[in-house]
């Protein structure tokens, strides 16, 4: 019974409509070795995404703190994260209009074992820029979304 329930339940998500189906999500860790392990992904236009960044550090906070910051489409990522290492009271998020105006979306700064979840609806294809405004840490955590 338990199979035949299973089988009717994947035939029924096969055939519904995609705006049935749930928004994609993706999950993304981060470490004590300044490292996310997703590198890049893809996405649809419109489509709603959540992501979750996930700290599976043991380091404190205030030494290893990590966040996810998507910039807009076509940002550059080191003039961006230049800005952030000075932003400590914001949690590395600048607070000047022209620098905050690049970023689309940012999670929460995590301590170990945090997670934070942000949505975000690309509304344009093309690539868009994400890194760990944590200072230091974007010569090694930053990473592509493409947006198709």
């Amino acid at each position: 019974m338990k199979s035949l329930v299973n089988t009717f339940f994947a035939a029924a998500l096969a055939l519904a409509p995609a705006s049935l189906l749930a928004d994609q999500e993706v999950t993304v860790n981060c470490n004590d070795q300044m490292q996310f392990d997703k590198k890049a992904f893809e996405v649809k236009v419109g489509e709603e995404v959540k992501i979750t960044l996930k700290n599976i550090g043991k380091l404190p906070k205030v030494a290893m703190g990590h966040n996810l910051v998507i910039l807009k489409k076509d940002e550059e990522v080191p003039a961006f994260a230049m800005k952030a290492m000075t932003a400590k009271d914001t949690d590395f998020i600048p607070a000047d209009d022209a620098t905050k105006g690049k970023v689309l979306a940012n999670s929460k700064l995590l301590g170990p074992g945090e997670t934070d979840t942000i949505t975000v609806t690309f509304k344009e294809a093309g690539v868009y820029n994400y890194l760990c405004s944590f200072p230091g840490h974007f010569g090694l955590m930053q990473g592509k979304i493409t947006v198709k």
